[in-house]
């Protein structure tokens, strides 16, 4: 780090979220090319060489940059739709739209999410797409070029389907793979696509969809391809009642029964939402260290219920935050789920005592490393992580009146973000993005799903 370019963060509040959440009411940062080269009280050391930036950052909270560890992004061009339904019913009204994406589409998508999340201080995304219609063109290749000219560290869990409604799924059958179609092209994912380096920018995990969209042969075969091939795995599990009713018709037992016989619990593994799990289901997570994206807001939205975060929490079972899809989702951000999953939880059995602002935060920011498996390499402000990080404003009308700026963040509203830096690279300034033309998003993203809305209405 001697010779790496700095910059340097002064007179912030910090919230480190290190194992001891250790906290500066005022200090510093460095950064070193794209790591963190130090954090302590008050102003930086003296005598640092190649400082190309001082930051004064008096009235702003540092916090490691948020990770997103659930999404899918080509639903940002059908936001807005089906409001009212349960989760089955949204997909029956949904999937036959979703079948008619194509690599402009999803290319467009991807840069609308990913920007949303960005520019609200999201630093490391997730991508969980399965949707692959026939003849659509290279969508995992556009989705992973959006999140590298955004700048945002990126995992792409490749999806895939091979369960339609001929097989008594739910997707249509043109917009399901083969068995032996969804591996193939799947490996291939990992191995153009996948770096296993300490600052890799591109990450991919092997994903089938759910139980009720993928076959048990998929299933097993897609945690032995994983394995061999040294990836994450990630799938929707224990979301809705219907799911569970589906799993004990079909495989006679429940979810994660179901998952243990397919190979799919252990510290390698993460799932979506996990809502209704039971003592036994949450103590098999924890024994394996299986993890868990909670996705509050999205849950509230298809009216799937309240999951039980602090069991999960007390367990020992790693559990981050997640968008979901923007078409159960639609603000599409994931600051707004601090705030969300503290207030959600407080609904459930623990009331008051479920989560406070400083578990909140842990979810967005440890607690996703922890569930992507980079849990070394960020989620927390420390020597030699990486330079992933966020400056968020409260000394403005919203927040100014809060002492504490850690309850600032999570209890009040949403906080402007000054700057935000992956890898050290600066890729918000005042809220706005520095890596992207927000407005030429949007109006790609509206002619995208006007155009899809098009193509889906002449079946």
């Amino acid at each position: 780090m001697a010779a790496a370019q700095r910059i340097v963060i002064e007179n912030c509040a910090i919230a480190t979220v290190d194992a001891d959440d250790t906290e500066y009411a005022s200090g510093h940062v460095v950064l070193a090319g794209n790591r963190i080269e130090s954090v302590g009280a008050g102003k930086a050391p003296e005598g640092l060489e190649n400082v190309v930036r001082r930051i004064d950052a008096s009235g702003h909270l540092v916090t490691p940059g948020l990770i997103n560890t659930h999404h899918h992004f080509y639903q940002w061009i059908t936001r807005g739709l089906a409001t009212d339904h349960n989760l089955f019913d949204w997909l029956v009204a949904l999937y036959p739209v979703w079948a008619r994406i194509d690599e402009p589409m999803a290319r467009a998508a991807a840069q609308g999410s990913l920007a949303m999340m960005a520019r609200g201080g999201v630093t490391t995304a997730m991508d969980h797409h399965y949707v692959f219609p026939q003849g659509s063109g290279d969508l995992s290749g556009a989705i992973i070029g959006a999140a590298r000219d955004m700048g945002v560290r990126f995992t792409l869990a490749r999806g895939s389907m091979d369960r339609s409604e001929k097989d008594g799924g739910l997707p249509p059958d043109f917009a399901v793979e083969t068995l032996d179609g969804a591996l193939a092209a799947t490996e291939e994912t990992v191995r153009q696509h996948h770096d296993s380096s300490f600052d890799a920018m591109t990450q991919v995990a092997v994903a089938p969809c759910s139980p009720f969209s993928v076959s048990t042969e998929l299933m097993r075969d897609g945690a032995q391809l994983a394995r061999r091939l040294g990836v994450r795995l990630h799938t929707h599990g224990s979301e809705t009642v219907e799911e569970e009713k589906f799993c004990h018709e079909l495989f006679g037992m429940g979810p994660t029964d179901y998952f243990e016989s397919t190979g799919w619990l252990g510290e390698d593994v993460w799932m979506a939402h996990c809502v209704h799990m039971n003592d036994s289901d949450i103590a098999a997570f924890a024994r394996t260290r299986t993890g868990v994206a909670h996705c509050p807001s999205s849950n509230a939205r298809l009216a799937a219920g309240i999951a039980r975060v602090p069991d999960m929490l007390a367990a020992g079972v790693p559990v981050g935050l997640g968008v979901d899809g923007t078409a159960s989702n639609e603000s599409g951000e994931l600051h707004t789920e601090l705030r969300n999953a503290l207030l959600i939880n407080r609904l459930g059995a623990h009331k008051e005592a479920a989560l406070n602002a400083r578990q909140a935060l842990r979810l967005g920011t440890y607690g996703g490393a922890q569930v992507l498996g980079r849990a070394a390499e960020t989620g927390s402000l420390e020597p030699g992580k990486l330079a992933d990080l966020v400056l968020w404003k409260l000394d403005t009308l919203a927040h100014a009146s809060i002492a504490d700026p850690v309850t600032a963040l999570v209890f009040g509203a949403a906080a402007p973000v000054t700057a935000s830096f992956v890898d050290g690279r600066q890729i918000v300034e005042d809220g706005r993005l520095l890596t992207a033309d927000e407005d030429a998003i949007a109006r790609s993203t509206r002619d995208e799903a006007r155009r899809l809305a098009r193509i889906a209405a002449q079946g």
